[in-house]
């Protein structure tokens, strides 16, 4: 028997589908399923979550660039707004002598002109201090309880007439004026007595003076001669409270300063007021009276503004051409960042229009418009200041000219703020304002709605997780049993040799 000897080959096994899989994955998966669980759930929402972030982006630049604009016009209303208010540009009121008086422009008319004006008598207020109250009872001792009462008008002290006799003094109410009456509490002090005339409000004030004498209520009235006054109490002469009582014929308290009105003349004519602040006495200005000239008139004139107009009118087309240039970039078509917005655009319109708007409603001189000026508007939306026509306007019609840079009800001024306040208004959803208040309500929306994707993104993320931890942990088990079958196909190979 002839044995035949001849190596057999052992077969190589054909990996199966299970084995490539385990192979694949390693030991366990092999894989980093919390990593594959996030990047699969940002995929799933990447794209949701790109556009958000975009219009995120654009609505950001879109309020930073109004938001600028509105910035720029506010900086130009409040910046004319103040040289407005410090009297700059417009005619102010000097005196040739110092000290006399100073005046204010009353906005009713622009002054001009010469005025003279001489002070005879200044207005005086009633100035009077009771009897003193001594010892303890000055200041923590009850002066109540009781009422006083103020009663108001033209009082004369004792004096001496022209032949030398002497002339009582007296007191003549105003019925017109009020009296006031004022309850004085039980344990009331002389502080709590200023207190409360001062409380009161009714023409009077009072403070406690120590003097020499004791401590004394010092009472003040208003300036003018009506309006004087007399105290009269309510409690017996027994309480210390009578002791503020008083009339012209007392000799118990002390007439310090009568009441007066003022005395002056404005062009050598008498007049009379009973403050010594004077409206409309020189036609648009306000006088403070503070000190007499008798027979030395100082004269009132008014400056000249026309070069800080010309001035203003160049800063104005400067601060015009910053906003129209940002306005224009911002609005580009191409690159703007506002190139689409309602509120940019009408903005642009009332630009257009500033020039040529009446500044002064009723106006007939030749200073109506800031055109008039020589502002005037190019086709880019940019301004140019013609200086030759400003000139001639101001040559021809200068108190029209000042009359439009006065703080008022109108006036370029005006119509700045006029310009800024309509188009910065949150609640005019055409105006740049309304815009802004739009994009950042989108911005709001636009963050919520990111932290909506963001939690449902989680929400994927930690549910395929979880999914995958049972996946691994299977695989795992597969990988297991494989080995294990491989280690027995392994030895039943052996056993074949």
């Amino acid at each position: 028997m002839t044995t035949t000897s001849s190596a057999t080959a052992t077969p190589t096994p054909t990996p199966s589908a299970t084995q490539n899989l385990v192979a694949s994955l390693g030991s366990g998966s092999g894989i980093d399923m919390q990593a594959l669980a996030t990047n699969l759930a940002n995929a799933q929402f990447a794209s949701q979550i790109d556009r958000l972030k975009n219009k995120s982006d654009t609505l950001t630049t879109q309020v930073s660039s109004a938001s600028n604009i509105k910035s720029m016009l506010l900086s130009f209303s409040t910046s004319l707004g103040d040289m407005v208010r410090n009297g700059s540009l417009s005619p102010q009121p000097q005196f040739s002598t110092s000290g006399i008086a100073t005046g204010t422009l009353s906005g009713s008319r622009q002054p001009s002109g010469n005025y003279s004006l001489e002070v005879m008598a200044l207005a005086k207020s009633q100035t009077l201090a009771s009897a003193a109250y001594t010892g303890s009872t000055a200041m923590t001792d009850a002066v109540g309880p009781g009422t006083l009462t103020f009663k108001f008008g033209t009082t004369t002290p004792a004096s001496t007439d022209a032949n030398g006799d002497p002339v009582a003094a007296g007191f003549a109410e105003d019925s017109s004026h009020a009296a006031a009456s004022i309850t004085i509490a039980a344990g009331a002090t002389l502080n709590d007595v200023a207190n409360a005339i001062n409380a009161k409000n009714a023409g009077v004030t009072a403070y406690v003076a120590q003097t020499s004498a004791g401590a004394q209520l010092v009472f003040k009235g208003q300036e003018g001669a009506a309006n004087g006054f007399v105290i009269e109490t309510s409690s017996d002469s027994s309480t210390a409270l009578s002791k503020l009582a008083w009339k012209p014929a007392d000799t118990t308290g002390q007439l310090i300063a009568s009441s007066g009105d003022a005395s002056f003349k404005v062009d050598g004519l008498a007049r009379t007021a009973n403050s010594n602040t004077i409206a409309e006495a020189i036609p648009g200005v306000t006088l403070k009276l503070a000190a007499t000239n008798v027979d030395k008139p100082t004269t009132v004139t008014f400056s000249d503004t026309s070069s800080a107009l010309s001035t203003t009118m160049t800063d104005l087309t400067n601060a015009l051409n910053e906003i129209a240039s940002a306005l224009n970039a911002a609005t580009d078509p191409k690159t703007g960042d506002l190139r689409s917005d309602s509120g940019a655009r009408a903005l642009k319109s009332a630009l257009s229009q500033f020039a040529g708007s009446t500044v002064v409603p009723g106006a007939t001189g030749a200073a109506r418009t800031l055109a008039d000026l020589g502002l005037s508007t190019q086709r880019d939306g940019t301004f140019t200041l013609d200086s030759n026509r400003l000139k001639a306007t101001l040559a021809k019609d200068p108190q029209g000219v000042a009359a439009m840079f006065t703080n008022g009800l109108y006036g370029v001024y005006s119509n700045v703020d006029k310009l800024y306040r309509n188009s910065t208004s949150a609640s005019n959803p055409g105006s740049l304002g309304g815009s802004i208040a739009r994009f950042n309500k989108q911005l709001t929306q636009a963050k919520e709605d990111q932290n909506t994707l963001s939690t449902k993104q989680e929400k994927l993320r930690a549910t395929l997780n979880a999914r995958f931890a049972v996946t691994d942990s299977r695989i795992s088990s597969s990988k297991s049993t494989l080995s294990f079958l491989q280690g027995q196909i392994d030895a039943w190979n052996k056993s074949d040799r």
